[in-house]
């Protein structure tokens, strides 16, 4: 292991705190939306960068290990600017990257955690220009063979507006979340960011807003919380 324990995620976890409330909540809506559609991997993406989406995605991770007890597995997709590596305090290659290029398999670049069943796979070597490696179908054989092993694979990835790394990702998930920070996201780009999403037919199956100041995210369904409404123009 690297880097400075004392400030990895498993220290810093409190499953009494606000955020780790939330997650079990977020999780909960997740599984009674979806539990008839068999739905086990989700995107975790947002419009730009400095929304939180690397803090939700691990958190969500880590509480689904904890509390439900699955054999739980966070991917880092984002090439670019990788932070999984740095949260869970694991190395970062071989990972991701070595699988999108044919030299490694999957299941050889998994990471143990301190939580039996929470693993990693971290984003491997770090590419300023990775797009060309996301093809669908490489892509969907890989998390094909991922969730024959996991019950949940939570996959953090790059924001959508600056790069088109995230549409291609989403083509071999289940679903796709949407991170905006609560009075920083303007409405427009949200708009922006789902249509992106949409266009490349990615399944968004809801929005987190997360207030960073507080360390709180919520969540909100669209139809429920009749945030389709909001975003439709």
């Amino acid at each position: 292991m690297k880097g400075d324990k004392s400030k990895d995620i498993f220290n810093m976890f409190d499953q009494e705190s606000p955020i780790a409330t939330e997650m079990r909540r977020l999780y909960s809506n997740i599984r009674n939306k979806l539990q008839k559609k068999s739905m086990r991997s989700f995107l975790i993406t947002s419009a730009n960068r400095g929304e939180g989406k690397s803090t939700v995605a691990s958190h969500l991770a880590l509480t689904v290990a904890r509390f439900k007890e699955k054999k739980s597995l966070i991917v880092d997709s984002d090439l670019r600017r990788p932070k999984i590596d740095k949260i869970f305090n694991v190395p970062k290659e071989p990972g991701l990257f070595e699988c999108l290029e044919g030299k490694a398999d999957p299941l050889d670049v998994v990471k143990d955690t301190r939580i039996e069943n929470l693993k990693v796979i971290t984003s491997g070597r770090t590419e300023r220009s990775p797009a060309h490696l996301f093809e669908r179908d490489v892509m969907t054989q890989i998390f094909d063979k991922i969730k024959f092993y996991y019950d949940i694979v939570i996959v953090d990835s790059a924001p959508v507006i600056p790069v088109s790394d995230p549409m291609l990702v989403s083509g071999a998930v289940d679903g796709v979340i949407l991170v905006t920070l609560a009075g920083k996201t303007p409405r427009n780009v949200a708009i922006r960011a789902k249509k992106i999403l949409q266009d490349a037919d990615a399944n968004i199956i809801g929005v987190v807003i997360n207030n960073l100041s507080e360390v709180l995210p919520y969540y909100y369904d669209y139809n429920y919380y009749g945030y389709s409404s909001k975003f439709k123009k």
